[in-house]
């Protein structure tokens, strides 16, 4: 009888859950498709005019035909850097009697000193400059603005 017991506690009974084999329909998912006239970027690879091997500007544009304005201002080269009593700056002027700030503004955007403001002949021109004995030690920024170009270079004062 014990094993009669045992018997029926193993036997199976039968499932009130019923499976169903539906498949359903898949959720598709739409990705957004950005519709621009954006032309891809491309390099000019070994340029006649720029003289680099990956000259990456060009000086006109393909699509629309209009010339790219020539820099006003490139600053060359800032030494020494870190700096302590004396800064040399290399800087190319594009233009005749461009007027030519060049200032240190400290971490805040504040105007320490003005270093130079006069009128520049264009071509390479170098400039030293003595850093005052009131700018204490720490990082800076020099900004030099011809006409209505800017550039913006850090400094370390000692």
């Amino acid at each position: 009888m014990a094993i009669l017991c045992g018997l029926s506690s193993w036997a199976q009974q039968s499932d009130s859950i019923r499976i169903s084999l539906k498949t359903r329909a898949k959720k598709v998912s739409k990705v957004p498709e950005i519709k621009a006239n954006i032309q891809p970027y491309r390099p000019l690879y070994m340029s006649v005019n720029g003289g680099s091997m990956f000259n990456t500007y060009s000086a006109t544009s393909k699509n629309t035909g209009v010339l790219v304005k020539d820099k006003l201002l490139t600053i060359v080269k800032i030494y020494p850097n870190p700096v302590e009593d004396q800064l040399n700056i290399i800087l190319s002027i594009g233009k005749d009697g461009t007027q030519t700030t060049i200032k240190i503004i400290d971490l805040l955007g504040n105007e320490v000193v003005t270093l130079s403001n006069e009128r520049l002949n264009a071509g390479e021109q170098t400039k030293t400059f003595v850093i005052p004995s009131r700018l204490n030690a720490g990082i800076y920024f020099l900004r030099v603005m011809a006409g209505s170009e800017s550039q913006v270079k850090r400094i370390s004062v000692l």
